[in-house]
C-alpha cells in the first residue's frame, strides 16, 4: 500500500513542537506571485488557496526554541481557514507571542541541494488555541525544517 505524494499527516502539536512556538510579526495573507506586467495593468492580488480544504491560506513567521540549528529554527507555517485567524496570546516581547497550532498537519518533504539533502515538512494548521506552560522536555531529533507551502 503506498501513501500519496503531498500526503498531509494529521500530528500532535505538543509531539512537533515539545517547547512550543514562538510566532514573529503577524498573519498575513499568502498571495499568488504577481508579475510586473500585471501590477502595472492593476490586476487585483489573488489570495492563495489550498487545493485540498478550498480555504484561504494565510501565512505566519515562527520560531522553534527546540531546534538547535540556527538556520532551521525559524519558518513559515500555512493556516488554512476563510478569514483571517488571530492568536489568542498576548505579545512576550515586540512582535513575538508564544503560540500553540490547532489542527496541524505535516507534509513530509525533502529540502537541500546536491549532496546536502534532508527531511522537512510542510507544517499546516487552521488556527491557534490556547497556549499553555507545560512544554515536554526536549529531543533529541529536534522538529525538523519546513519548506514553504506552495
Amino acid at each position: 500500500m503506498a501513501i500519496d505524494k503531498g500526503h498531509r499527516f494529521g500530528i500532535d502539536f505538543d509531539d512537533a513542537f515539545p517547547q512550543g512556538l514562538v510566532m514573529v510579526g503577524e498573519v498575513s495573507p499568502d498571495n499568488e506571485y504577481q508579475s510586473r506586467e500585471d501590477r502595472a495593468a492593476n490586476r487585483p492580488v489573488r489570495q492563495r488557496v489550498d487545493e485540498v480544504t478550498g480555504k484561504r491560506q494565510w501565512k505566519v513567521m515562527v520560531t522553534d526554541p527546540a531546534e538547535t540549528r540556527a538556520k532551521r529554527a525559524s519558518f513559515e507555517i500555512t493556516l488554512l481557514a476563510d478569514v483571517q485567524p488571530v492568536p489568542t496570546t498576548s505579545e512576550a516581547l515586540p512582535g513575538m507571542r508564544p503560540i500553540e497550532l490547532d489542527g496541524l498537519t505535516a507534509e513530509p518533504r525533502v529540502a537541500g541541494q546536491g549532496e546536502f539533502k534532508y527531511q522537512s515538512y510542510v507544517f499546516r494548521a487552521t488556527g491557534f488555541k490556547q497556549a499553555t506552560s507545560n512544554a515536554k522536555p526536549s529531543r533529541s531529533g529536534g522538529s525538523g525544517e519546513t519548506a514553504k507551502a506552495a
